[in-house]
């Protein structure tokens, strides 16, 4: 095979790594392109050239977390990772896992990790590298890197849920959940909610949020079943659609363009956490981005979606 074989066919692990690692699309698309620049400036051909790339890779992408450490307390408002609506690395046996380990919630918790740590925990826990594998791509020794591995277990089992659903329980209760949100349905959505269900959006002050955070049934369902059918007056759209390996669905402004991402994650057969992404800097890997502050404009000065508020500033108004 030729260099170019040899990489591609190792780019969709390649990419996996990186954005495990890094929580961002755009940002693993280039650790994944230099990586392949260093492959191909590279005058001797490895023994090895997944276990070249793959340290490469790794090397990167934890050069890029700890610059980017920096930029993230700097953030505006709650921070997210870049929504991923297909993840390219396909492994039968190990897919639920997989899907897992790339979900929002998961990738919020490897956030709470070193850059060494977080490293170790995807290369081993998530790929099953051997530790003389990961040992070699972080530049640690064996036993270091299984110290690194029990912290960050420790951490991710910490922050885990204890009951979260099933992947069918999930699709069950996601498409219950969109066809309430489609008819505004109050009460069909406040059913679906954990009493304690949070709703977070992240803008990053370069967009209008939907909410930066509702916490309670009745407060989230009041507000999803108010904002969707002005949003629907004017012509956006949504289609459900898995977002990293959980329901969710893409919102559309009247062109097709990508308006927001939401996420849900469900446990105890209810919906627990909604996340909204509306930052652009993190849909443009999706296509198009809508301008989301004009739409927001508009969606203010839409018809109210609950019929009888015309009546009520009628009677006001007398």
């Amino acid at each position: 095979m030729s260099k170019v074989e040899e990489f591609e066919a190792l780019r969709p692990l390649l990419f996996s790594i990186a954005y495990r690692m890094l929580g961002s699309v755009s940002e693993a698309e280039d650790a994944v392109q230099e990586t392949w620049l260093r492959f191909d400036g590279s005058a001797t051909r490895p023994t090895s050239t997944k276990a070249f790339l793959s340290t490469t890779v790794t090397r990167i992408s934890i050069d890029v977390l700890r610059s980017a450490r920096a930029r993230r307390e700097e953030y505006v408002g709650p921070w997210f990772p870049e929504p991923l609506l297909t993840d390219p690395y396909q492994d039968p046996a190990r897919s639920a896992e997989l899907a897992d380990s790339v979900s929002m919630a998961a990738l919020l918790l490897l956030e709470r990790l070193s850059p060494l740590e977080r490293s170790v925990f995807v290369l081993r826990e998530v790929f099953g590298f051997g530790f003389d594998e990961v040992a070699a791509a972080v530049g640690r020794s064996e036993a270091a890197c299984r110290q690194l591995q029990v912290r960050a277990r420790r951490h991710m089992r910490a922050g885990q849920p204890r009951f979260e659903a099933d992947r069918q329980e999930r699709e069950e209760l996601a498409a219950r959940f969109f066809d309430a949100l489609r008819e505004g349905d109050v009460g069909g959505l406040r059913d679906l909610l954990a009493a304690d269900v949070s709703m977070v959006g992240d803008g990053g002050g370069k967009a209008p949020q939907l909410a930066r955070a509702v916490v309670g049934a009745e407060n989230v369902a009041r507000l999803l079943a108010s904002v969707f059918p002005r949003m629907a007056r004017i012509d956006v759209t949504f289609e459900p659609h898995e977002v990293n390996g959980r329901p969710g669905a893409v919102f559309r402004d009247r062109d097709g363009k990508v308006l927001h991402i939401l996420a849900l994650e469900m446990l105890d057969g209810s919906v627990h956490t909604i996340r909204s992404v509306i930052n652009p800097d993190k849909l443009g890997h999706l296509g198009p981005v809508a301008d989301a502050w004009a739409v927001d404009r508009e969606v203010r000065s839409a018809i109210p979606a609950d019929p009888s508020a015309n009546a009520k500033r009628r009677r006001r108004a007398l």
